[in-house]
This record gives structure tokens, C-alpha cells and sequence, in this order.
């Protein structure tokens, strides 16, 4: 079966057992030994874990209490989110300075699409080369994959690991794919593949062959990008990533204004809004910018990087520091704003080594409400001010 609209080549590179192997350059004494990293409580669940832990059973999401009841002789550490930002974007200025297009996906992967390359350098010679600094320069093991797509790419990627490459030409795509369990498809969760394995729908050859109004039918309509995922059929472009890629708000106030106590409640009315469509559209953030212009239109911002988070607690304090360091005139302002930027694909299970998963629990119960009734369903008594409504967001 040929591929329609496939003739690109898609590198997808992924950070072997991240947290994990950024612990270990500082500690080599955990080399080989059975890794934990997640919250130190019995209440915490794991963020992460070592190969050597998971021949045990463990795996990230699982509570901890569970994790540490499989694996007793695990060394368990709380993590350090600033230190695995760090080496994140040490990661990422890597891939900028050789890439022509690349899109960071989360955290700890990327996709590049290298098409035309090869007349060049070889893709296969040029991606393990890139390979080889990364690891190199950073000390980190990572894994990629070279194929057609991001699909078989990312495919290719999870059976090279750990710390390894693999090639899948355009020619292998499909018998590359067909004796794969089709739990290996990027999108199915435990939900569709339990769903598909009590109709005794196996392997990625089967449901290849199944007709794509069944798999529409039975699966919705993500049946039909899961038909042709089996089918190693992806057209997903790889997007550019920019440092540039936000969201923010701004609003002009209708008459200059002093009164920093409403600028407070607006600023926390901000990052709650901000945070929610973080969450919303599972992005995480790593830069925050606030941005203030006075009545004489003189415009200051001010940023600062911080670990990767979508959390209204962890935001708020970034942004009201940085507005009590940029308003040091005491003039009236006219404009304020604030923008997350740095934006990464993920979920706050990077924060699971936090030991109150309460926390992320009521986030996801205030989002639930919010997805039902609406984002001000749910808010802060502070942005419920009368004197926020005049104010005109941009």
C-alpha cells in the first residue's frame, strides 16, 4: 500500500527516561539501579522512572504508595523541575542551531522534518550526528526515530530505545507496522485499547484491515485518524517552534489608572484565565512577561523563565513579582498585560513530584466544571470585583 502525500522525512527524537538521567549526571551512584522520581509521600504518584524500575511494574502516573509496594528497593527522589527545564532548552538550543524545521513537542521530545536533506547530507549520517552532539554536549541518552512521518517516526523512536536510532524507509512502513500491537499507536489510550482488544483486535495488521467506517463507527471520530495511523498514513505538519508561540492578554484601561489593588486582582484574574486555556489546550509554559504602559504611552516589560507549569499558584507569584519591579514610577498606567510564552505540548504530570496531589486533583476538578459551564464558572472571589468590569481586554 503506498503512502498518499508521504515523500517528507520526519526525525523524532526522544529523551531516554528524562528525569531520570538528568538525576543521574549528578549522582552517578544511581547508575543501574532501580529509580524512582516523584512525590516522597505515600500520597505522591510517580513523575517518572528508570528502566531498572519498571521490570518491576512501574510506571509514571502510578501512586506512589503502589510504586514503592512493586519496587521497595527503589531510591525515590522528589525531583527538581528548574534543573529538568534547564536541561530541556539546553536540548532544544541544540536542535535550533541544525535544524531547519523543528517543533518541540514536549518536555523531553521534538520532531524535525529534514525533507530534501538528503541530496546534502545523508538524513540517516546528519540525524546521528545530531544525535551524537545532544549526548555529547549534554550527557544525556536519547533516542530517535527516522521515517515517513511523525507516526512511524515516533513508532520507530520507542522501539530504538533505550539510546538508540531507527530507520524505517518508505518501502518498510507497512510491514514495519503490521506485527505491532496496537497499543504502539500514538492516540490509542487504555480506554480504545481495551475496547479493541475484546473484539480481539490485536496487532496494527488487523485493524489495518478492518474497514474505515467500522473503526469511525465503533471509535468516533478519532476512528478514522487511528485507521490511518495503522495504515502509517499522517499528514500532521511538523510546526515550527518559536520561542515566539504565546498566549497573553492585555487590557487598556478606560481611564488612567493608580489603583493597585484592582491592578492586583486583574493581574490574578489574568492568570487564572491564562492558566485555564494552558490547561485547556494541554500546553505547558516556561517564560512569563508582564508589560506595563504608562498615561505618556512609555511601555516597560519585563520576563522571567521559570520550570515548566500551567498552574495558577505557580504563575501568580511570577507575574506580581515582575509587576512590583517594572512599576517603580508610581505614574498613572494606561495598559497592562501579561504572556506566557515558551510554550511546550504536555500536562501538569510534571509536577506530580509534588506532594499533594490534591492539588492537581482540584485543578482537574475546577477544569471539569469550567468545560461544562463555562471558564467563570469557577474562579477566585478577587476577579468577581465590580471594579474589573470596566476595564476593556484586549
Amino acid at each position: 500500500m503506498l503512502i498518499a502525500g508521504e515523500n517528507r522525512t520526519i526525525v523524532h527524537m526522544d529523551l531516554d527516561t528524562f528525569f531520570v538521567s538528568v538525576e543521574r549526571l549528578s549522582n552517578s551512584s544511581l547508575n543501574g539501579l532501580p529509580v524512582i522520581i516523584g512525590g516522597l509521600s505515600g500520597r505522591g504518584v510517580v513523575a517518572g522512572c528508570s528502566y531498572e524500575a519498571r521490570t518491576f511494574g512501574v510506571h509514571s502516573a502510578m501512586p506512589m504508595k503502589m510504586a514503592r509496594a512493586l519496587c521497595p528497593d527503589a531510591i525515590v527522589i522528589r525531583g527538581d523541575m528548574e534543573q529538568y527545564s534547564r536541561y530541556s532548552n539546553m536540548v532544544t538550543g541544540i536542535i535550533a542551531e541544525q535544524a531547519p524545521v523543528y517543533e518541540k513537542a514536549s518536555i523531553d521530545e521534538h520532531y524535525l522534518d529534514i525533507t530534501g536533506m538528503d541530496r546534502f547530507f545523508g538524513s540517516v549520517k546528519w540525524s546521528h550526528e545530531l544525535r551524537q552532539r545532544i549526548i555529547r554536549e549534554t550527557g544525556l541518552p536519547i533516542s530517535l526515530g527516522l521515517s515517513v512521518n511523525k507516526t512511524v517516526s515516533k513508532i520507530a523512536t520507542g522501539l530504538a530505545k533505550p539510546n538508540g536510532e531507527l530507520e524505517v524507509p518508505r518501502e518498510k512502513v507497512i510491514p514495519f507496522l503490521n506485527p505491532l500491537s496496537i497499543s504502539k499507536i500514538p492516540g490509542i489510550g487504555d480506554k480504545t485499547f481495551r475496547l479493541l482488544r475484546s473484539m480481539g483486535i490485536a496487532t496494527i495488521e488487523t485493524l489495518r484491515h478492518m474497514p474505515p467506517e467500522m473503526v469511525e463507527r465503533l471509535l468516533g471520530k478519532n476512528g478514522m485518524i487511528i485507521w490511518k495511523k495503522a495504515n502509517g498514513i499522517d499528514l500532521t505538519p511538523v510546526e515550527s517552534y518559536s520561542e515566539r508561540k504565546s498566549i497573553g492578554s492585555e487590557t487598556t484601561f478606560e481611564q488612567d489608572t493608580i489603583d493597585i489593588p484592582m491592578i492586583n486582582d486583574l493581574l490574578l484574574k489574568k492568570v487564572e484565565k491564562l492558566a485555564w486555556e494552558l490547561r485547556r489546550k494541554q500546553k505547558l509554559t516556561s517564560c512569563v512577561t508582564v508589560k506595563v504602559r504608562y498615561a505618556n504611552f512609555d511601555t516597560h516589560t519585563l520576563q522571567h523563565r521559570i520550570p515548566y507549569t500551567a498552574f495558577d499558584h505557580m504563575l501568580l507569584p511570577v507575574v506580581r513579582s515582575l509587576f512590583d519591579r517594572l512599576y517603580q514610577r508610581r505614574m498613572l498606567i494606561r495598559l497592562i498585560g501579561v504572556k506566557f510564552s515558551h510554550l511546550v505540548n504536555g500536562v501538569q504530570q510534571i509536577s506530580m513530584f509534588d506532594d499533594s496531589p490534591e492539588t492537581i486533583s482540584l485543578y482537574q476538578a475546577m477544569d471539569r466544571i469550567r468545560v461544562r459551564f463555562g471558564q467563570r464558572a469557577v474562579t477566585r472571589a478577587a476577579t468577581l470585583s465590580p471594579a474589573l468590569n470596566w476595564a476593556d481586554e484586549e
